[in-house]
């Protein structure tokens, strides 16, 4: 199975079973980007640098403006669609097998986790794989220690705030914070009171 037939699986929205072909195609790429992940992560990289190395990763371009802060972690690499202008800081977390889709001038904070992967509930199919896109739409800042889960759309310009739990769609302009995330204001009403 090429990594194109992959991808195209994943991004089928259906269930991907434990043991079949895509399942064990998911394996080998894990562990070309552990191999790249390492190298992003064991020594220090010019930004020039760290820029190629995550278009290797991600085996796509990577339009420049740039920006990575090591250390950074992904279990695939190849299902990863960077805008431009887009700042990942330290300790981020990438399971991008069900695909990750972030916009132009968008700013990821350190130690966010994006999770597009879920397994089936009964435990006969719990080794099942069941993907779902992240998407982020343009100018989207990510606070801190937030984690957003498989199936969740970040509309542009939304502020997530810091250790915040995105379970559900949030619409663009708007500000979410906490576990389960709901949205608390627009950023238009955060610059009123200011």
């Amino acid at each position: 199975m090429t990594t194109e037939e992959f991808i195209g699986i994943m991004n089928s929205g259906g269930t991907v079973k434990c043991g079949s072909p895509a399942h064990l195609k998911m394996h080998g790429l894990s562990q070309e980007a552990i191999r790249i992940a390492m190298e992003i992560n064991s020594v220090y990289h010019t930004p020039e640098e760290l820029h190629d190395l995550m278009e290797e990763l991600t085996g796509s371009e990577i339009p420049t403006p740039f920006g990575l802060f090591p250390p950074f972690y992904t279990d695939c690499g190849k299902n990863i669609h960077l805008g431009r202008n887009v700042f990942i800081n330290a300790g981020c977390k990438f399971q991008d097998q069900g695909g990750i889709f972030i916009g132009d001038n968008c700013l990821i904070g350190h130690n966010t986790v994006l999770a597009t992967l879920n397994h089936g509930m009964l435990p006969e199919d719990r080794g099942d794989l069941v993907p779902k896109p992240i998407r982020i739409g343009n100018n989207v800042w990510i606070g801190s220690g937030s984690i957003i889960l498989s199936g969740v759309t970040i509309g542009d310009n939304a502020v997530i705030g810091a250790g915040s739990v995105v379970t559900k769609d949030i619409p663009e302009n708007m500000i979410a914070v906490g576990s389960p995330a709901k949205v608390i204001k627009s950023i238009y009403e955060q610059n009123k009171t200011k």
